[in-house]
């Protein structure tokens, strides 16, 4: 398969909205995901509650040297730059996997490669949800580039209609990678045999070489698959119910389909619509079966979107649906449509940059606003350590919060004291500190954002809770949100928990 370099325009965008990340990463404190996962770091283990390990191993390095959010967010900008060089190279595979099936008006009708690839490219950049995983390491930041180079292997499988023993194995270590990065990487493992069965014939199924990779595959989640067994296999279980969500309902599917066309930019799925209508009536199967990379795991994810989910989880499949996209827009350019194209690709521009200096201004705090999502990412590092401070001075047993969601910065910046976290929900912090012993004395952090009556009362958790001290987070003038800490003594156990 041949090697591309992306284009000088491409390199040039790439290189922007880096500095662009970079300035954000060092601006910003970790939110609630990046703290959880680097704490995964300090904790190394074969696996975790939430996910397979991947996103805590390939950050221990780091961690164990410097706890600076803007140097431990170098990892996700590599990966995020990786992407976009694979989203090139990719579209560049396609672009010439139909020049070698076709001829007549669709070759010579068809833009160049490195102009397809470069509009790959410009609607990744300009759609807002990359960034946010370009700064922020996530499991889906992991399993974008090895989704891409998944595609990148099937593509060259489709051109050549073989493999050799070094691809197999290439292919294996992949998809072994892609199953420690994320459990949803089951999807694109069937996009991968969809791919395959696409092909009229089916030499793969009595190649060693396939079930080498297999094998391969297997052996690489084998620390998944142990740590599964022997903790009652809570994580597969949680997995399950996390994807399940709750009621079904049908405003929640349309909720889903908006904002995922609001996060991912008009541009990805107006150039899929374009390619569809001038290229695939002239290909083979099995170019649209590559689309499966993008359709499988995007529809699973809609279809469950009823009972709740989360955007980003989608991600790699927009970034494996880039590469037809940039096609389809490269050709519509060349042609028509140029107008249109060119205001989307300002609109979306606009909209990451109005996304960016929201995050850097604190967001908007007012009456008027049920909530102020950025206020999340500003003060948790001082309010860890005052934490810690006063959990010293008042020799308490730790730190506690009422919600797992606020445990994660409260551990990582309050760090070694352990956080304790007072429901009845079993969660990774249960595994990493244990439970709350009875009769404990223990710091009880209360922030503004998920505000919590102190667990007092006819069915007390504790005796007694005495407020200490308060912490109020400013940013340029504007109150983002307040932490109250408290010592709450003689903890009597769960049960009380309301």
């Amino acid at each position: 398969m041949r090697q591309y370099s992306p284009s000088g325009w491409a390199v040039i965008c790439i290189c922007i909205a880096a500095i662009v990340h970079f300035a954000l990463g060092f601006s910003i404190e970790f939110s609630v995901d990046e703290a959880h996962y680097a704490l995964y770091a300090q904790h190394l283990a074969w696996s975790y509650f939430d996910h397979p390990p991947l996103v805590g191993w390939i950050q221990w390095p780091l961690v164990a040297l410097t706890s600076s959010e803007g140097l431990i967010r170098i990892i996700p900008e590599l990966l995020w730059i990786v992407s976009c060089i694979l989203v090139y190279q990719v579209t560049l595979e396609i672009h010439h996997f139909i020049q070698g099936r076709n001829s007549g008006y669709l070759t010579s009708s068809l833009p160049s490669a490195n102009s397809c690839g470069l509009m790959a490219v410009l609607a990744i950049i300009t759609a807002p949800m990359p960034h946010v995983l370009a700064i922020g390491l996530l499991p889906d930041t992991l399993l974008t580039p090895l989704s891409l180079g998944i595609i990148l292997m099937a593509l060259r499988w489709l051109i050549q209609d073989r493999f050799s023993i070094g691809d197999w194995i290439l292919m294996g270590v992949l998809l072994g990678l892609a199953g420690l990065s994320k459990y949803t990487a089951v999807f694109t493992a069937l996009a991968l045999l969809l791919v395959f069965f696409s092909a009229r014939r089916k030499p793969w199924i009595t190649k060693v070489g396939f079930w080498m990779a297999a094998l391969i595959a297997l052996l690489f989640i084998t620390p998944v698959l142990y740590w599964n067994w022997v903790n009652d296999w809570i994580s597969f279980k949680y997995q399950i119910a996390h994807g399940g969500g709750g009621e079904w309902l049908w405003r929640r599917l349309g909720s889903f389909l908006g904002l995922q066309i609001v996060v991912f930019g008009p541009l990805l799925i107006m150039g899929t619509y374009l390619f569809l209508r001038t290229c695939m009536h002239t290909t083979k199967l099995s170019l649209l079966a590559l689309l499966g990379f993008f359709f499988i795991p995007f529809m699973i994810f809609a279809s469950l979107s009823g009972g709740g989910g989360l955007p980003h989880w989608t991600t790699p499949a927009w970034f494996c649906l880039a590469p037809f996209a940039g096609i389809g827009l490269a050709k519509a350019w060349s042609t028509q449509h140029r107008a249109i194209i060119r205001a989307l690709f300002i609109f979306q521009i606009a909209l990451c940059c109005i996304g960016f200096g929201f995050v850097l201004s604190g967001g908007i705090s007012s009456a008027l606003i049920k909530s102020n999502p950025i206020a999340d990412l500003y003060g948790w590092k001082i309010a860890g350590q005052k934490a810690a401070a006063l959990t010293q001075a008042t020799k308490a047993d730790g730190i506690a919060v009422q919600n797992w969601t606020l445990a994660s910065r409260a551990a990582w910046y309050a760090k070694p004291i352990p956080v304790f976290v007072l429901d009845q929900r079993k969660d990774q912090f249960d595994l990493w500190f244990g439970q709350l012993p009875p009769g404990a004395n223990i710091l009880l952090i209360n922030w503004s954002g998920m505000a919590f009556l102190a667990p007092i009362g006819t069915k007390s958790a504790f005796e007694r809770c005495e407020a200490l001290d308060t912490l109020e987070v400013q940013r340029f003038g504007q109150v983002l949100s307040k932490f109250d800490f408290s010592l709450c003594s003689n903890w009597q156990g769960p049960a009380a928990v309301e």
